[in-house]
C-alpha cells in the first residue's frame, strides 16, 4: 500500500493552491500507484493548529508523518511559505518525517519568488527528516488557468525517482518468518 498525503498551506479554503494540488495528486496517484490518498487543507484546521492537544490537528500531523509520499503546497508569502504551513510543520519534532518522501508545490505571483520553491520549502521539509529527491513544482499565478501541461512536464522528470522511493519493495511484500 502506498499512502499519499497532500498538505495545502493556503489560508483560504478551496484556494487556487488547493486546485493545483488536486491536479498534482491526481497525476501522482497513477505515477506512484497510491491507493490511500488524502488532501489536508490547513485552512479548515485554522486555529486548531495552535493547540497542541487538538485531535484534528494531531490526526493531520500523524497522517502526514505516516505517509510514503507527501505533497507540501503553499502560495509564496513574504518570499517563502505561509505562516499557516509553518505553524503546522512546527508541530513536529526533529526528524518526525524521517522515512517520508516529500515534494513541494509553490504558487507565486512573481517569477523571482519561485526560488522559494527549492530554497526555503525544501530546507524546511528536509529539516524535519523527509527525503526530497526531486525539484519542486513552481507555478506562476497566470499558469493556474491550465496547470496540466506544467504538472505533466514536472512529473516526466520526477515520476521514476518518486516511484522507486515510495513503491513497496519485493522484500516488504513478503512475510518475514518469526
Amino acid at each position: 500500500m502506498t499512502r499519499l498525503t497532500a498538505v495545502v498551506g493556503n489560508p483560504r479554503p478551496g484556494s487556487r493552491t488547493h486546485g493545483l494540488t488536486a491536479t498534482v495528486v491526481d497525476r501522482l496517484v497513477d505515477a506512484v500507484a497510491a491507493d490511500d490518498v488524502e488532501v489536508v487543507d490547513l485552512a479548515v484546521l485554522g486555529p486548531a493548529l495552535l493547540d497542541p492537544g487538538d485531535p484534528r490537528a494531531g490526526a493531520a500531523r500523524e497522517r502526514v508523518a505516516g505517509s510514503d509520499l507527501v505533497v507540501v503546497a503553499t502560495p509564496v508569502y513574504k518570499a517563502t511559505y505561509t505562516g499557516l504551513l509553518k505553524v503546522f510543520l512546527d508541530g513536529y519534532g526533529a526528524d518526525a518525517l524521517a522515512g517520508t518522501t516529500a515534494v513541494g508545490v509553490v504558487v507565486s505571483a512573481a517569477p523571482a519568488h519561485l526560488l522559494a520553491t527549492d530554497i526555503h520549502l525544501r530546507s524546511l521539509v528536509v529539516e524535519l527528516g523527509a527525503a526530497v529527491p526531486t525539484r519542486s513544482l513552481g507555478v506562476l499565478e497566470p499558469q493556474l488557468a491550465d496547470p496540466g501541461p506544467l504538472v505533466e512536464a514536472w512529473l516526466a522528470t520526477a515520476a521514476d525517482r518518486l516511484r522507486r522511493l515510495v513503491a513497496p519493495t519485493p522484500a516488504s511484500r513478503e512475510e518475514v518468518p518469526a
